[in-house]
């Protein structure tokens, strides 16, 4: 998580304190099992972005497209395009809802109250049929691409209405087919580990535990999210995305008429970094990132529940988070 390397300080009554995670002194950090509970504040202090750079090759692409970026951006009318892309994540009879869909369709109307063009790539309305509707609508440029459905550190992925058998997303050996250079969005992966960056294809070599290694996609040369962000003249400026499991729900269990599904956990924090950006005058990424953390904090104390903990621990940027939003004007 890098959330610990935000999380500076703490309060202890009227005192400022270091807060290292380990607050019982037994050198496991982070520790919440029967045995032993940190007591952790999460509030980001500083903000944190992850360039998980391999090699200086790597590092070049990142200079490049950070400078391009924010030196040609402000003012270009793709800036002003959302993508979202997404369906029914929990494909259920007894589940009115497509998460997806509705989790994007409501970052989408944050935007489109500040003026952004919005484009839905749908399973319901067959606008999202397969990896080529991604790779054409990311093609032609956007400020912003959002993906909320099912994830693994290799790949993207949702289902039609009501059918669970089917599977329609992206891979990362599709990514080559980007042709956005110099149109890079700022993208949010809502999935599960598209942002676990210690993912290797060295883990072949662990034959003992090879199973598992396939079965959990663990064996790429690098995952989703970074993979997006670093990509040569296409892809993404930055990612959002989780680094393990991405929490969502269904239905609608407190019968407020309002679908779980963007109101708690991912659904939730995923659509706040677009209201931030919309509503609250941030422009710097970093800035809106640590802010719906503190949001999701506030609203959601993540020591009363273990699945709000982890929701914004496993919340990462990867990317500049000085990047300003929209670019500089010249």
């Amino acid at each position: 998580s890098d959330l610990y390397f935000a999380d500076i300080y703490k309060y202890e009554g009227n005192n400022i304190t270091f807060d290292d995670w380990d607050s019982n002194g037994n050198g496991i950090y982070a520790e919440w099992w029967m045995y032993g509970k940190d007591i952790l504040d999460m509030y980001p202090d500083v903000y944190v972005g992850r360039l998980p750079c391999r090699n200086k090759f790597e590092v070049d692409i990142m200079v490049k497209k950070i400078i391009t970026y924010e030196t040609t951006t402000y003012g270009q009318q793709w800036f002003k395009k959302f993508v979202g892309i997404g369906g029914d994540t929990f494909a259920m009879e007894s589940d009115p809802y497509y998460e997806g869909e509705l989790g994007v369709s409501v970052a989408a109307g944050y935007l489109e109250d500040i003026g952004f063009e919005t484009t839905k790539l749908f399973t319901s309305t067959n606008s999202l049929g397969g990896a080529n509707d991604i790779i054409s609508g990311v093609s032609q440029g956007c400020g912003f691409l959002d993906f909320e459905g099912h994830g693994n550190p290799m790949s993207w992925a949702t289902h039609p209405p009501y059918d669970d058998e089917t599977w329609i997303g992206i891979d990362e050996s599709q990514f080559i087919q980007f042709s956005n250079k110099g149109m890079y969005p700022i993208c949010m992966i809502g999935g599960c580990h598209n942002s676990q960056f210690d993912i290797s294809l060295l883990n072949l070599l662990d034959v003992k535990n090879l199973k598992d290694t396939v079965w959990h996609s663990t064996w790429g040369p690098e995952c989703f999210s970074w993979w997006m962000a670093r990509k040569i003249d296409g892809g993404a400026i930055a990612t959002i995305g989780s680094t393990g499991y991405g929490y969502g729900t269904i239905g609608d269990s407190d019968d407020d008429g309002v679908p779980d599904c963007i109101q708690y956990v991912g659904g939730f924090i995923d659509s706040e970094f677009f209201r931030v950006y919309a509503q609250e005058g941030k422009d710097i990424l970093g800035e809106v990132h640590g802010t719906a953390i503190t949001n999701y904090i506030t609203k959601f104390p993540p020591m009363q529940d273990k699945i709000d903990a982890k929701t914004v621990q496993e919340w990462i940027l990867m990317g500049d988070p000085s990047l300003k939003i929209g670019g500089y004007p010249s």
